[in-house]
């Protein structure tokens, strides 16, 4: 029997690799404006003090690989010689049965001009069985290694990067793309700039020009139905039949592949009814008994299967605090929202912006700005009249500091009063302002002692993604 050649596997690098020998990026990414995130992931991987490895998780096509490539473009264009950067497909054939350590030194073979620090990426790491095992080693003894991989079970390598990665890797969890991502890879101009806003009042450290709110509108909806991903955002092709990219390529993979190789589960179709039953009901509450009862499975098996859909990043569950900001130690029931809107349309096809789930599905586009910073997210409901905010955000030592009653309606603006939960919320917990959301309507109000601010939802979906970057992961409201 034939064993592959080492001269078959440096020719195969070296493909993988042209700006070995260009000092370019002879890649269609290239041409394409690069991930939000690409300076934090360049930060992390070029700080010589944290001798860790980089382990890019996310979501299946949110753009990691096209990410990789930039960041060798980036790379080359500060200076690097391009033999000191090396990209690796770990699920091509060729590689099956390779190490690591093998890997690297055919590279510095091909490489012999490659001087100093060698920036390494090996993407889909999870076709490299004990990856982590391999990997810890060449971070405690290779200094001269700055590390990346990535993959798209991204459930898998959380995982094994938590378990055995501890002091030596370091994840990083790229998002779908925000609503501020996506209108900047559209072709037709954002109706949205940081600037003055002329519509209304709005607070000192968030104003924004609005050119056309109409059209803007438009252009939040196509997001929600079509923006989370890089592929549905950027090819009309694709956008076409969003149920085929999202449920076949997307679900499907992470549901019939990902999930059951990690965690051993046997009834596929059990899973899929219920990631189905759970993205229709995208920004309900729901509850255990509730699921338990519409589709026969046991309580302890839907418990199983929501924590594994949330280690797929597909969804969130939110958890119900009280008037205080407290979690209820009994508390039965939560929301559950999908982590990418364009989910739904996938799913169960697109919506327009006077259907009526889309007021959820404004909900869940909000939300998700939000799912990959570091602040802690809950809804609050209370009292015999079912008081109720939307989204309370807290401070690591759990007080509250932040609260937004979202509404793809414009009728608080003219009714500010009626935002009864809101207002109780923030003088409870003594919030000297408080947000809400419109569809067309800014405005900034005084009740009961409580500032209100009311913007459209989707210039507040552009803030909470700008900030999301901006901060690194520290969102405020």
């Amino acid at each position: 029997m034939k064993d592959f050649l080492d001269q078959q596997i440096k020719v195969h690098l070296k493909r993988l690799n042209p700006w070995w020998e260009t000092g370019k990026l002879d890649f269609p990414a290239a041409g394409l404006r690069p991930r939000a995130y690409l300076g934090q992931v360049l930060a992390l991987l070029s700080d010589e003090s944290l001798h860790r490895a980089v382990v890019l998780l996310g979501p299946r096509r949110v753009g990691k690989t096209i990410l990789i490539q930039h960041l060798i473009g980036e790379l080359l264009r500060r200076g690097i010689s391009g033999q000191c950067c090396a990209y690796v497909e770990m699920d091509h054939p060729l590689l099956h049965g390779q190490t690591l350590e093998s890997l690297i030194a055919q590279i510095e073979q091909a490489t012999p001009q490659g001087q100093g620090l060698r920036f390494l990426f090996f993407d889909e790491i999870q076709s490299h069985k004990d990856w982590e095992k391999h990997l810890k080693p060449l971070v405690d003894h290779r200094p001269d290694l700055r590390l990346l991989v990535s993959g798209s079970a991204a459930a898998a390598l959380k995982r094994q990067s938590t378990e055995s990665g501890a002091g030596r890797f370091t994840d990083f969890l790229l998002p779908p793309l925000t609503f501020d991502e996506y209108l900047s890879l559209r072709e037709e101009p954002s109706e949205i700039e940081e600037g003055e806003n002329t519509a209304g009042d709005a607070p000192q450290h968030g104003r924004y020009r609005v050119r056309d709110l109409a059209r803007l509108n438009s252009q939040f909806a196509d997001y929600i139905n079509y923006g989370g991903y890089p592929e549905l955002a950027l090819s009309d092709t694709v956008r076409g039949n969003p149920v085929r990219f999202v449920k076949s390529d997307i679900v499907e993979k992470v549901l019939l592949r990902d999930l059951p190789q990690l965690y051993g589960i046997q009834d596929i179709q059990e899973l899929n009814a219920l990631f189905t039953l759970l993205a229709f009901n995208t920004a309900e509450e729901v509850s255990l008994e509730q699921i338990s009862q519409r589709s026969g499975v046991g309580k302890p098996t839907i418990q199983r299967y929501i924590e594994y859909l949330e280690s797929a990043f597909l969804i969130r569950r939110v958890f119900r605090v009280d008037q205080d900001g407290r979690r209820y130690q009994r508390s039965r029931s939560f929301k559950v929202y999908l982590t990418n809107p364009a989910m739904f349309a996938g799913l169960f096809g697109a919506r327009s912006a006077d259907d009526a789930e889309f007021g959820h599905l404004v909900e869940t586009a909000i939300f998700a700005q939000r799912f990959h910073t570091s602040a802690r997210l809950n809804y609050a409901r209370w009292g015999k009249r079912d008081y109720e905010v939307d989204l309370v955000e807290s401070s690591q030592g759990l007080r509250p500091t932040g609260a937004l009653e979202i509404k793809w309606s414009d009728r608080n603006a003219q009714r500010p009063e009626e935002l009864r939960g809101l207002i109780r919320f923030a003088r409870q917990n003594a919030l000297p302002e408080v947000w809400a959301t419109t569809r067309g309507v800014f405005s900034n109000t005084e009740v009961e002692g409580v500032r209100i601010y009311q913007w459209p939802a989707a210039v507040m979906a552009y803030h909470d993604g700008v900030n999301a970057v901006n901060s690194a992961g520290q969102l405020s409201l």
